[in-house]
């Protein structure tokens, strides 16, 4: 029995995706290639992986002790080649790095030509979610994860802190007025987060000692609507500098409250998954980030080093 790498890719697509359809579509190849490579790796194994219903795949509990054994079979594959491509000096294939969609924008981007006139090769999938994801069902090798980090499988490196602020554009606070005091926002439109509710604790501090939770009077799922409203004269926001130096150097938006606001760093990290061997892919992208946080003035004057 020999199973061929395309079977597994065409297995743990199909797992991650939750349909042949699906896995299809990621894979760029017909339904019925996607089918007949399933069906001949499970006659191999002489076993079903998968319950086929009108609705759904579910895992049988074979398929469930084979995920993990296939995906560590491809990964070593991709160890392999990365390998051998960087002992002739240069790295190619897939690299799929995700990122909160404001961080992905204002950070990632205007970094990625210099990336990839390092590493022409490379090939980059940028995608953008406003939570936290799978990175193994999402197929994602390298995530960027602002705030304190709570999954134990995953490695990190810290790039840096994002300093989050208030901040309102220059004609909200002529019609509004410039609030002074804790007490002033009462009579302000406060621009926040839909959810998690952590979200909308402001670094302001009450006389009970706690932090400000604001209830926001319009709401966003995402941190760059929130600055678009702002921008467009909505209310006070709470953002990150990553999002919003470009708009206080150019006049956009202005602090707000900046005497009572406590400094709150936020730590940015590099996440991907333990593997025995760190992906070159996954290594370059990482080392390239962090050797740019150890020279902020020319690349990431928006996060704080330390």
């Amino acid at each position: 029995m020999k199973l061929a790498l395309d079977e597994l890719t065409v297995f743990l697509a199909v797992v991650d995706s939750g349909s042949l359809t699906a896995a299809a579509e990621h894979l760029g190849q017909p339904v019925s290639t996607v089918s007949r490579l399933l069906a001949r790796l499970e006659d191999k194994l002489h076993t079903t992986l998968l319950r086929r219903t009108t609705r759904r795949l579910d895992l049988t509990e074979e398929g469930r002790d084979f995920v993990q054994d296939a995906r560590t079979v491809l990964e070593s594959v991709r160890v392999a080649e990365d390998r051998v491509m960087t002992r002739r000096g240069q790295l190619s294939g897939p690299l799929r790095v995700d990122a909160v969609t404001p961080f992905m924008l204002h950070v990632l981007v205007p970094l990625m030509p210099g990336y990839h006139a390092l590493h022409p090769q490379v090939e980059l999938t940028l995608s953008s979610n406003e939570g936290y994801i799978d990175l193994l069902e999402r197929r994602v090798d390298l995530a960027i994860r602002i705030g304190e980090l709570k999954d134990s499988t995953l490695y990190s490196r810290l790039l840096g802190h994002s300093r989050v602020r208030l901040m309102a554009s220059p004609a909200y606070l002529s019609r509004r007025g410039v609030p002074h005091q804790l007490a002033d926002l009462a009579r302000h439109e406060l621009l926040g987060f839909s959810e998690p509710e952590i979200l909308n604790l402001w670094p302001l501090r009450q006389a009970d000692g706690k932090l400000l939770q604001i209830r926001p009077t319009l709401q966003a799922s995402s941190g760059e609507t929130l600055r678009q409203l702002a921008l467009q004269g909505m209310g006070i926001i709470c953002t990150s500098d990553f999002m919003s130096a470009v708009d206080v150097a150019e006049g956009r938006l202005v602090p707000v409250l900046p005497q009572l606001t406590e400094e709150r760093l936020k730590p940015v990290h590099a996440v991907y998954y333990q593997h025995s061997t760190v992906s070159a892919r996954i290594a370059s992208m990482v080392d390239y980030l962090a050797g740019l946080m150890r020279a902020p003035e020319t690349a990431w004057p928006m996060l704080a080093a330390r």
